[in-house]
């Protein structure tokens, strides 16, 4: 039996996250990932106005006749969300905490694909695979896909993307949308993403904190990784640290958007305390006008 507190948290988030999807993201999402391969159909004789380029040439010689092949689109998705829950994800200064972000921001993706019936599955992960979820369809397993991201007490602690890549590529068979949603505090998955990505269609999600990105003044302060324990105490009345800090944390952010150009894929910033709506909405009309 889940905690009362904790349903209501799942209420709240379905009821927000549909509203995004039916008034705010509504036709976006399938905009953006219309077409995305096409199957065999059938073979049949040639009309006028066919493309010749389709015409199949042992069928036509076959027959005596030219035949070209028909193709429809495959219409229906599986979609993957590859869900970093390291302990960095326990961090919030803007009156929700990173890992309460991820929540929402996979809620309305997992809507959004089940309002377009596609299938929407789950790999939660840290230093290793915390939680594999397959993919189906229906709001009842979107919902048991948000209470995991809330419930799920994760083993791990640290981040381990080639771990998770790994189990990626072994539990899908057919090319999947795979939505990996993490704050890339990790370092040497360059590799194995640049694996996933030839066999998915990988969407970078980067969540962060203001407080990462720059200190306030407020004088001595005992620093902690979240994720390996080691603390530190800092001066952040020292307006060098606070510089260094700063520009430190730009150039991982800079680094990390050049590998994913680098790689040709679209990613998504968001921030807690901040709409994640115009991020994703951003997201699906640059997709769209690419498709287009």
């Amino acid at each position: 039996m889940l905690p009362a507190e904790l349903l209501k948290k799942i209420r709240r988030i379905e009821i927000r996250t549909s509203h995004m999807v039916n008034d705010l993201l509504a036709g976006q999402y399938h905009s953006a990932f219309r077409g995305r391969g096409m199957e065999f159909e059938e073979v049949r004789e040639y009309r006028i106005g066919d493309d010749i380029r389709t015409i199949d040439r042992n069928v036509s010689a076959r027959y005596g006749k030219p035949h070209v092949k028909i193709f429809r689109e495959e219409r229906e998705l599986t979609v993957i969300l590859l869900v970093d829950m390291s302990r960095s994800h326990q961090f919030g200064t803007q009156d929700q905490l990173k890992r309460e972000l991820v929540a929402e921001v996979c809620a309305t993706l997992a809507f959004s694909a089940i309002r377009n019936n596609d299938k929407v599955g789950l790999i939660a992960f840290t230093d290793r695979v915390e939680k594999f979820v397959a993919p189906r369809k229906g709001q009842k397993h979107v919902l048991r896909v948000i209470r995991e991201l809330l419930y799920l007490t994760p083993e791990g602690s640290g981040t381990d993307l080639s771990a998770a890549f790994d189990y990626l590529n072994k539990t899908t068979r057919r090319r999947s949308v795979v939505f990996l949603v993490s704050d890339f505090q990790a370092a040497g998955y360059e590799k194995p993403l640049r694996i996933a990505r030839k066999r998915n269609d990988v969407i970078p999600i980067s969540v962060s904190d203001r407080r990462e990105m720059e200190l306030p003044n407020v004088g001595l302060i005992e620093l902690e990784d979240a994720e390996t324990g080691e603390t530190v105490i800092v001066d952040t009345s020292s307006k060098t640290l606070r510089r260094n800090y700063a520009l430190a944390a730009a150039v991982r952010a800079d680094e990390r958007e050049t590998m994913f150009r680098r790689m040709k894929m679209d990613s998504i910033d968001v921030r807690t305390g901040e709409s994640f709506v115009e991020p994703l909405a951003r997201f699906f009309r640059k997709r769209e006008a690419r498709m287009s």
